[in-house]
Parts: C-alpha cells; structure tokens; sequence
C-alpha cells in the first residue's frame, strides 16, 4: 500500500513567497512616509482649534460675556497670536502647540497675518499656520466690533 504525499512542492512554495514579494514591494510605499500627512493634519489640527476658538470667543462677546476678547484688529487676531488675546487665553487655545511669530521649532507653529487689513463686524481673518516642515494650514477668526 503506497501513502499518499502531503504537503507543498517546492515550486509552489516559492510562487507564494514570490507573490508575497511583489504584494509588500506594492504596499510598503505608502506606508514608508505617513509622517507629513500626520504633520499636515496636526497642522490643520491646529488650525481648527484656533478657528473654533475665534468662533467661541466672538459668541462670548456677541452675548456679553466677560470672558470674551474684542478682536478689533487684524494683528491681535493672526501676526501676534503668540501674544494676542487668543493665544494668551487658556479658555481659549490650550494644549501643546504654541504659537509664534518666527521661525517654528518643535511643537510650535507660525502664524502669519491674513488676508484682511482691517477688521469691520462679522469680517473673518484669515490666519495662515506653519509648522516646522513647512505644512501649513489656514484658522478663521471672526472679528468682534
């Protein structure tokens, strides 16, 4: 009585490691590199808060609350931000990312003066941010008088 043979020839074998070769040499190029898309959404990231932050703001100065900031003038609400009334406000902008005017180090973005040279009511400014790689993405901030 003669058993029959399991197992896989040696030729199959190596078509599946070949196929295997070819599926990773396909796949790994776009999983090499996902460290500027996450910068860039860190960025954009960012920006949301700030945008949400103006919107916030001008919702509390608009109900007369106290704890809401004029924004009057471009420059408190984008080129300045590091020292603006929307960077210097806890309730406002929190977290690690900080603000600056310069060139941005880890951690850090900056931000740049809109696309509006003075701020009338219900006027937006739009605020560019750069980060370190030069990512940028663009906040919203509503003006207040």
């Amino acid at each position: 009585m003669k058993q029959a043979q399991t197992g896989f020839t040696l030729i199959e074998l190596v078509v599946v490691i070949v196929i295997l070769g070819i599926l990773a040499a396909t796949a790994l190029p776009k999983f090499v590199d996902l460290s500027g898309d996450a910068e860039q959404a860190a960025t954009a990231g960012v920006a949301g808060a700030l945008s949400s932050a103006g919107a916030i703001n001008y919702s509390a100065v608009k109900v007369g609350n106290v704890s809401g900031k004029p924004i009057t003038d471009p420059t408190d609400a984008c080129a300045g931000a590091q020292n603006s009334v929307l960077a210097n406000q806890a309730s406002l902008l929190t977290g690690s990312a900080t603000l600056v005017g310069a060139t941005p180090t880890s951690g850090q973005y900056k931000i740049s003066a809109g696309t509006i040279s003075a701020c009338t009511a219900g006027a937006t400014i739009q605020c560019t941010l750069t980060s370190v790689n030069s990512k940028t993405a663009t906040a919203y901030i509503p003006c207040t008088n």
